[in-house]
């Protein structure tokens, strides 16, 4: 018997199809959406935007018009099609890789998210941190997110930005060049890198990284779904660092979003006469927090583990362990460290699904990063010596 969130690789349940069919009718972040799914269930919700008829609760017949419309268009079954030749897996809420943090968005949460890459993303976003700001950012903004973002990566934690110009690339490729891990998280298919100029980036963080985004294959993005990104940056992560931003920056949202969730805000101070730096030091003025390093960051969201027995996440025993994280995990060897490349050698897999599995087994504890090389903690170690089989 399969558990909750198990399915067989062949079987598209109703449930799952559903919230496809939804991505497609219902735009992100649409409350009057999710609360129609909390109290009604997808099933339902479904047959009333497949069949017509009345509008439900909280829409006028004006807007209920263009739902059917897009309802009549929608097709799940494509969408998984071609989703999966891009290598592309749709996680619904309740899936073993569902990110339960998303879950404090109340009826804003996500339909499902549409994944690019090997990693587990539940895994992922247990240590997590977003770095975001300005497009049109200086020397300084570039170099700030790039460094941060590098600190944060070789301290074992996973970056998260947006893929857009100025800040965000810089962030993701800080976290790269560190050989670390980074996500991105799209405001359009995440089979459609954007902006077009970003593709070569995009598709190196799908290689090595995650790809993230609540719009089905091909959709296009719009200013509004920007926007309504952001609340899934804040949410998805343990904190948020604004390294640039002027008063109207959208990297403002995704700040003030994670201060409404509960999570870490922090912002990297700019020269006082930059625009640039207007709207952080707004940010700084309030409840958000000054960092100007990578190991200022990890004192402040590294805290938010001891709400739970164990900061570094939860620890499995091993032999839950997936199969390619357990070969990864049995290429470290029992005394000092090895690199990604000569796990991935004794893995007898690649380097970059070797990267993805030690970050997976970080985050659950089983190793730890020193510099370019990663090593066994005690707690595996004393597995083994109290009679794992290595074999």
């Amino acid at each position: 018997m399969r558990g909750r969130g198990e399915r067989d690789p062949g079987e598209v349940d109703g449930e799952l199809l559903g919230r496809v069919f939804l991505t497609r009718v219902l735009e992100p972040g649409d409350e009057t959406g999710g609360r129609w799914v909390r109290e009604r269930g997808v099933a339902d919700v479904v047959r009333r935007l497949r069949e017509g008829g009345r509008p439900l609760p909280g829409v006028s017949e004006k807007r209920w018009a263009g739902l059917l419309a897009r309802a009549g268009r929608a097709d799940p079954r494509r969408d998984l099609a071609v989703a999966r030749t891009a290598g592309v897996r749709f996680v619904a809420p309740g899936a073993a890789e569902w990110p339960g943090q998303l879950d404090d968005l109340g009826d804003a949460r996500p339909l499902g998210l549409w994944v690019r890459g090997r990693p587990s993303l539940r895994m992922w976003a247990l240590r997590s941190v977003a770095v975001v700001g300005a497009r049109a950012c200086t020397e300084y903004g570039a170099h700030m997110a790039a460094t941060l973002a590098a600190g944060l990566a070789e301290r074992g934690w996973v970056v998260v930005s947006g893929g857009a110009y100025g800040v965000d690339g810089a962030a993701h490729r800080g976290a790269l060049g560190a050989g670390g891990a980074t996500a991105a998280v799209l405001a359009c298919g995440v089979d459609r890198p954007y902006p077009p100029g970003h593709t070569r980036l995009i598709t190196r963080i799908a290689e090595q990284g995650l790809v993230v985004g609540e719009l089905p294959p091909g959709d296009h993005p719009t200013p509004s779904r920007f926007i309504l990104r952001n609340r899934v940056i804040a949410a998805l992560t343990r904190g948020t660092v604004v390294v640039e931003a002027a008063y109207r920056s959208g990297s403002l949202v995704t700040a003030r979003a994670a201060e409404r969730l509960g999570r870490h805000t922090m912002g990297v101070p700019g020269p006082a006469t930059s625009a640039l730096s207007a709207g952080v030091h707004e940010l700084l003025r309030g409840h958000a927090v000054l960092v100007s390093d990578a190991a200022e960051v990890v004192e402040l969201v590294g805290d938010m583990g001891e709400l739970a027995p164990d900061r570094r996440g939860p620890v499995l025993p091993t032999d839950l362990l997936e199969p390619r994280a357990r070969q990864a995990l049995a290429g470290l060897p029992g005394r000092g460290a090895a690199t990604a490349v000569e796990v991935a050698r004794r893995a007898q897999t690649t380097e970059d699904d070797a990267i993805a599995r030690l970050y997976e087994l970080r985050a659950l504890g089983y190793v730890e990063r020193h510099g370019d090389g990663w090593k066994l903690t005690r707690q595996p170690m004393i597995s083994v010596r109290g009679g794992r089989n290595p074999s």
